[in-house]
């Protein structure tokens, strides 16, 4: 199963291998460079089938970091359509790219706040900080929200004028489309804010922008934490019930990570420790799911995938140690995948 394809409007991935975004905090004023051209030009060769780039600030204020990816302007667009004209000439991966923004947990460096100077103002729904030492972010007016869903639309343009065969949202991980969805960050009065409904209008309102933007060639995936760990937090019968209407509202995919939105929360981690989010949200709100979260084996992937646990694979920490995963997992598996013309005669026979 692991190598066998999926398919996502007219989007088709030779395997469930994704390569799940990792910011790699190596851009200057947003441009992707020499690095970014390598670091996923060598997954593509390592026959993943999807790789999705890092999150990609839609605004400058939508970024982590500095050093953080941006898509904002035409520049940055013409860098990345570098990348992905190289991955799809010299490989047989499809490639996506997540467009986010940071909302109270920008203007960063190495985890901590740095200064206005430095950095910029955060934005968020609500005037709470992430952390209590940190400033409190500028709530954002519904005008300001109604410019930002522009952002978004505006980067998912861009993106897919770059070749991109994948546009994921980030709503995850506390960022600002999860800061949002949680009753903890999100203590709004007005139409963002209060009921559940009011709480993911912001979320579904980009959905919709963005899906204008996109045809049956460029899939639509939503990357949600399926948990936040905290009491009277977001939690992952909020997740299933929010899925079932991403489906009315043509997503293709949710991506299922969990916590981000409320420092100093514990949890437990160990290997697969997310995949239960996943296979929850999958067969409760009957959709397709990606699961992430400490997967480092073959075996483990594909019994993910025979549990009807995920349609997906995202991997993250093992496929920075070894970009090769998915064919090396086909030798083992036995299993026909992509293997670069050029490396023919170090190939494994199956």
């Amino acid at each position: 199963m692991l190598y066998s394809p999926i398919q996502f409007r007219n989007v088709e991935l030779k395997n469930r291998w994704v390569m799940s975004p990792m910011c790699m905090y190596s851009c200057e004023n947003g441009l992707a460079n020499d690095f970014h051209y390598v670091h996923y030009g060598s997954r593509a060769q390592g026959g993943t089938g999807l790789i999705i780039v890092e999150a990609t600030g839609v605004e400058p204020r939508g970024r982590i970091t500095n050093h953080c990816m941006g898509i904002w302007n035409d520049e940055q667009a013409e860098k990345l359509q570098k990348i992905v004209e190289f991955v799809h000439q010299n490989s047989e991966s499809k490639i996506g790219i997540q467009i986010a923004h940071a909302g109270r947990k920008g203007s960063t460096w190495e985890n901590k706040q740095i200064s206005i100077e430095e950095g910029w103002e955060t934005v968020a729904p609500s005037p709470i900080p992430y952390h209590p030492t940190e400033r409190i972010p500028h709530v954002l007016t519904a005008e300001e929200i109604k410019e930002i869903v522009q952002n978004f639309k505006d980067a998912a343009k861009r993106a897919v004028g770059a070749g991109f065969d994948v546009i994921e949202i980030h709503g995850a991980h506390g960022y600002l489309i999860h800061q949002f969805l949680s009753p903890l960050s999100n203590i709004r009065t007005d139409e963002y804010g209060g009921s559940f409904e009011n709480r993911i209008r912001f979320l579904l309102e980009i959905v919709d922008e963005v899906n204008k933007e996109l045809d049956e060639n460029v899939a639509l995936f939503v990357r949600i934490s399926g948990t936040e760990y905290a009491e009277n937090g977001w939690d992952v019968e909020d997740s299933v019930r929010l899925t079932k209407i991403l489906k009315e509202h043509s997503v293709d995919l949710v991506d299922v990570s969990s916590g981000g939105n409320i420092h100093g929360a514990k949890i437990e981690v160990f290997e697969g420790y997310q995949v239960p989010f996943s296979s929850q949200v999958k067969n409760d709100a009957d959709a397709k799911t990606g699961a992430v979260g400490l997967i480092t084996k073959v075996k483990q992937a594909e019994e993910i995938l025979q549990k009807g646990e995920a349609d997906l694979i995202f991997v993250a920490r093992e496929i920075l140690r070894n970009p090769y995963i998915a064919v090396q997992g086909s030798f083992e598996m036995k299993e026909e995948n992509f293997f670069p013309h050029q490396y023919l005669r170090a190939k494994i026979s199956s």
